[in-house]
């Protein structure tokens, strides 16, 4: 990695594997949304960084190119965050709406979310 980098990957570590980990997030959360998204949080400062975990019904995205198109813009939008939101969980959901949505339009949406999300300061 160059000097000064930030590592943007999405090892394992980063995300939310067990059924036990999405149950304490979906307990304890805070919520955040916006027209397309609705991202659950859960700060965790024994985290060493964030971990994602996403819940895209077939109720909501019955097409499977749909989910899958959604879910990659999910992480791509979170790797490129990760480092700025420390240790917390996030399970990020979708609306219907999303589905029919271009993707340049859900990654701004994601952008504005995790920015809200970082900045303590930005609450509305």
């Amino acid at each position: 990695m160059a000097c000064g980098a930030v590592d943007a990957g999405f090892p394992r570590q980063a995300r939310l594997t067990r059924p036990a980990q999405f149950r304490a997030v979906f307990a304890g959360a805070r919520r955040y949304r916006n027209r397309y998204f609705t991202i659950l949080v859960r700060p965790d400062p024994a985290l060493a960084g964030a971990r994602l975990g996403m819940a895209i019904p077939k109720k909501l995205a019955p097409r499977a190119t749909d989910r899958n198109r959604i879910k990659r813009l999910i992480r791509e939008r979170f790797r490129h965050s990760r480092w700025r939101l420390g240790g917390l969980d996030a399970v990020v959901m979708i609306r219907s709406i999303a589905c029919h949505t271009d993707n340049a339009i859900l990654m701004a949406a994601l952008d504005d979310l995790w920015q809200r999300i970082s900045d303590p300061c930005a609450e509305s």
